[in-house]
C-alpha cells in the first residue's frame, strides 16, 4: 500500500538488443522494467498502492523533487520557500517552462485543482490525511465546509499559496512527494474515469505512460517532449511488465538480457558477495493487523499474543533473508532522529516487541476465556507475493504452534483484490506494509488513529489519538517526546503489529548507472544512463 510508498520494489529489465554499439548506441538504448503486481490507478488524488504510485513517481512531478543525488531540490516551483507567518505559510513561484504532456502548461490552478480534490470527502481518497495540516481540512473532510474552502489558492497563474493551520517540520517532504498537480482539463472532462488508464490521465514529469489500458500486465514509458529537461533524459522508452516470478527474473539476468532485477530470500542469501547485488532498506514498515469489527478478532488479548509468538529475527533471517530487519516499535530505523542528540529514534525506544512464547500462551487462554471459545479459526489475508506467502506461512506455523486449539487459514491474493478487502474490512487478520515519502515517525504512528482512513482496524486507542494531536501543535524536542510516548502507546495497547522493515535487494548490470536507491525514494528512471 501507499503513499504505501517509497522505497518501492520493483524489477528493471533490458529487452531490446541494439546491433550498434558505442556511447550513442548506448544512450539510445530502451529499459524493460518489471512491477511485482498490477497497478491500480493513475490518479495521484486516489491512488493508494506502491504499484500505482510506481506509475506516478516516474510521470508526474511536483512542486519540489528529488534529483540524481536524492537531494531534495526545486520541481515545478522556481526554488524551495521559506515559510513565512510563523512557519504557516508558503508561497511558490511556479517555472514557466512547465508544461504538461499536451503542450498546455502546468498552472497554480491545477494544484489547486488536484488539493482541493483530493481532501473532498466525495473522492474517498486513501491519503488524504497528508493535507490534515492545510487550514479548515477538518471541516472541509466533515463535509462541513466547501473544498474551495480548503487552506490553498493561486494568486495567479504561476503563483501558488498554501496556509497551513500549524508548521509541519516535513512539509518539504509531502511537497516532494505527495503535493501533485493534476491537469484541470483533463479532471473535468474524464470524470470519475480519470486516471483509470493511460489515455484518460496527461503528464507533466519526464515520462508520459502510453499502452495502459488498466487492466493489462505491459505498458511502457515514453519521454515527455514538454518536460523542461527532457534534454537530460537519457533514456527515451521504459518498457514496464508486471513480473512475479524471481527464478524467471533471475535466469534473465545471468542470460544478460535483465539489467535489473529485485531479488530476494534464499538467492540473496547464498549470493551475498555477489558485486552485481545492491541491497538497501526501505523506508517501510511491514505489519499484522486485526478486524475490530468482527467480535472474535476485537482483542487486545489476541493481538498480544500474536505480537508475542512472533520471532521477529527469525522472520527476518531465516524466512525472508533478505536484509530486512526486525521492527523494534512502531518505527522503523533511520525514520526520525532526536534534536537534542541526533540517535535514531527507534534504536533510542529500544525494542519494546518481545518474543516470549510463555507470555503468548498466557494471553492465548485469556483470549479463549473473553470469547468463551475453546477452538478457534482465523484467516490471515496476504498478498499473493512471494514474500508475503513466506511471512503469512511462518505466522500460521508459528502460531497453530503455540496456541491449542487454533487453525490459521492463508488467503494470498493479488494486490488489488487485497485492497478491496481492506476497504470493505472483509478479513480477520491482514499482513500489510505501509510505505513513507517523508522522513518522520508521525506518518507510521498515524496509521492507527481513529481518524486515519487507513486505519481498517477500526480500533479506537483515545491515549494515543491524544499523543498525537498533542505533538501536532509542538514542535522540536517537545513535539519529539511526544511521538516516542504515541510510539510506546502504539505498541503498549499493540493498535496493530509491527513485524519488520522490508529490504529491496537488486541485481544490477555494471553497465547501467544512474540509478539511486534511499530510504524514502525509488529510483528515478529520468537520472538512469548506459555507460
Amino acid at each position: 500500500m501507499k503513499h504505501k510508498t517509497l522505497a518501492l520494489s520493483m524489477t528493471l529489465l533490458m529487452g531490446l538488443t541494439l546491433s550498434a554499439c558505442g556511447t550513442a548506441a548506448a544512450h539510445h538504448k530502451s529499459l524493460n522494467v518489471t512491477l511485482p503486481d498490477e497497478p491500480a490507478t493513475v490518479d495521484p488524488n486516489t491512488a493508494y498502492d506502491t504499484n500505482s504510485a510506481s506509475l506516478i513517481s516516474q510521470t508526474m512531478e511536483g512542486l519540489y523533487k528529488y534529483n540524481g543525488k536524492n537531494q531534495l531540490v526545486a520541481g515545478v516551483a522556481t526554488k524551495v520557500v521559506k515559510p513565512t507567518n510563523g512557519g504557516k505559510t508558503y508561497t511558490f513561484t511556479l517555472r514557466k517552462d512547465a508544461e504538461w504532456s499536451n503542450g498546455k502548461p502546468v498552472t497554480a490552478n491545477d494544484f489547486v485543482t488536484s488539493f482541493r480534490r483530493t481532501v473532498d470527502p466525495k473522492t474517498k481518497a486513501q491519503f488524504a490525511s497528508v493535507y490534515d495540516s492545510f487550514k479548515n481540512f477538518a471541516a472541509v473532510q466533515a463535509g462541513k465546509l466547501s473544498p474551495n474552502k480548503l487552506g490553498v489558492k493561486a494568486l495567479n497563474t504561476h503563483k501558488l499559496q498554501i496556509q497551513l493551520s500549524r508548521p509541519v517540520p516535513y512539509f518539504n517532504g509531502l511537497v516532494a512527494t505527495k503535493f501533485l498537480p493534476i491537469n484541470t482539463a483533463a479532471v473535468k472532462k474524464y470524470g470519475k474515469k480519470f486516471g483509470t488508464n493511460a489515455e484518460s490521465s496527461v503528464y507533466n514529469g519526464p515520462y508520459k505512460l502510453v499502452g495502459w489500458t488498466g487492466s493489462n500486465s505491459a505498458w511502457h514509458y515514453v519521454k515527455n517532449p514538454y518536460y523542461y529537461n527532457a534534454k537530460n533524459v537519457k533514456i527515451a522508452k521504459v518498457n514496464v511488465s508486471v513480473a512475479k516470478n524471481q527464478n524467471t527474473a533471475v535466469n534473465l539476468f545471468k542470460g544478460g538480457k535483465v539489467d535489473v532485477t529485485t531479488v530476494t530470500g534464499q538467492y540473496v542469501r547464498q549470493n551475498k558477495n555477489d558485486d552485481e547485488m545492491h541491497t538497501h532498506l526501505t523506508g517501510r514498515v511491514n505489519y499484522l493487523y486485526f478486524n475490530n469489527k468482527r467480535k472474535k478478532t476485537n482483542s487486545e488479548n489476541l493481538r498480544k499474543a500474536m505480537s508475542m509468538v512472533i520471532n521477529r529475527k527469525t522472520l527476518t533471517d531465516s524466512v525472508l533473508q533478505d536484509g530486512s530487519k526486525p521492527m523494534l516499535s512502531a518505527v522503523p530505523l533511520n525514520d526520525q532522529k532526536d534534536p537534542a542528540n541526533g540517535k535514531d529514534m527507534a534504536q533510542q525506544v529500544g525494542n519494546l516487541l518481545s518474543y516470549n512464547v510463555d507470555q503468548a500462551k498466557k494471553y492465548w487462554q485469556a483470549y479463549l476465556k473473553e470469547t468463551g471459545q475453546k477452538n478457534v479459526t482465523l484467516n490471515l489475508l496476504t498478498d499473493d507475493s512471494d514474500q508475503d506467502k513466506h511471512t503469512g506461512e511462518y505466522l500460521q506455523s508459528a502460531a497453530q504452534k503455540a496456541f491449542k486449539g487454533l487453525e490459521v487459514t492463508v488467503t494470498s491474493i493479488p494486490h488489488a483484490q487485497h485492497v478491496a478487502r481492506d476497504f470493505a474490512g472483509t478479513f480477520d487478520m491482514n499482513l500489510t506494509g505501509w510505505s513513507t515519502n517523508w522522513l518522520d515517525s508521525s506518518d507510521f504512528l498515524g496509521l492507527a488513529a481513529s481518524s486515519n482512513q487507513v486505519n481498517f482496524t477500526h480500533l479506537k486507542d483515545a491515549k494515543l489519538d491524544s499523543l498525537l494531536n498533542e505533538s501536532n501543535s509542538l514542535t522540536g524536542q517537545a513535539r519529539y517526546d511526544k511521538l516516542v510516548a504515541a510510539d510506546k502507546q502504539l505498541v503498549n495497547n499493540m493498535d496493530y503489529v509491527p513485524l519488520y522493515q522490508p529490504a529491496t535487494a537488486n541485481l544490477i548490470n555494471k553497465k547501467l548507472s544512474g540509478l539511486k536507491f534511499s530510504l524514502i525514494q525509488d529510483a528515478q528512471y529520468q537520472y538512469a544512463y548506459w555507460k
